[in-house]
């Protein structure tokens, strides 16, 4: 179930300040990255298109801000406070040709190869970081990517370079941390997000981890000098 999920209550919890956190340390640049990660997964002119773990709709927004008419765009995820913020800035916003969808990644009710391409912002880390359901979770992703569609990560990642990776961790473990926590109230929750940022995997691991889930032709795009990147990855 859904609500068993080790990351649920945590993430259901910080709905209210999700979006403000986000802005604020990332100086906004999460939407420049989620713009960008928009346009790659529309490159193809995929006809069904899904924001994994849409959270409160950020990139399924982007999706739609630029997608042609008539593509059908999807954001699923399994938190319904997000869900509802999410219908209620796609309503704002006048993105209503999105349909959101709860329910669990690991078992998603849609055919095989269903849709052209998925994105992910954001959320890839949760699905995967010490997570046992990891592999679950890939499958399942690959199992309704259509042959030759497209999977399309935003996340955070480490730097190449060691001054820039000392600084990002430093920044990780004191401002995200202590004012992620004083601003949502749940020290546990950015606890997490610190340390899963801070040992969350190269982007050669990530490369490593989606070969083996099946997907070809991986390649990153760093972010930042590498704090965040995006990864693209083609379903054979």
């Amino acid at each position: 179930m859904k609500d068993s999920r080790p990351l649920y209550k945590m993430f259901s919890s910080v709905t209210p300040s999700y979006d403000l956190i986000n802005r604020l340390f990332s100086g906004r640049q999460d939407e420049r990255w989620r713009k960008k990660a928009a346009r790659i997964i529309l490159e193809d002119e995929p006809q069904c298109v899904m924001d994994l773990c849409t959270g409160t709709g950020d990139l399924a927004m982007h999706i739609a801000g630029i997608a042609k008419a008539g593509v059908e765009i999807t954001g699923f995820d399994y938190s319904r406070p997000m869900l509802d913020i999410a219908e209620r800035k796609a309503q704002k916003f006048q993105a209503g040709r999105i349909g959101f969808i709860l329910g669990d990644a690991a078992d998603m009710p849609f055919t095989d190869g269903y849709f052209g391409a998925i994105g992910i912002a954001f959320a890839f880390r949760n699905l995967t970081y010490r997570n046992t359901d990891s592999q679950k979770f890939l499958a399942e992703i690959y199992r309704v990517l259509r042959p030759g569609g497209r999977f399309v990560i935003v996340e955070s990642s480490q730097p190449a370079n060691r001054l820039l990776r000392f600084l990002f961790h430093t920044y990780t473990k004191t401002m995200v941390y202590y004012l992620g926590s004083w601003i949502s109230g749940n020290k546990t929750a950015y606890r997490y997000l610190a340390n899963s940022v801070i040992d969350y995997f190269t982007p050669g691991k990530v490369t490593v981890l989606l070969q083996k889930s099946g997907f070809a032709e991986v390649r990153h795009i760093p972010l930042m000098g590498g704090v965040a990147a995006i990864h693209v990855a083609i379903k054979k």
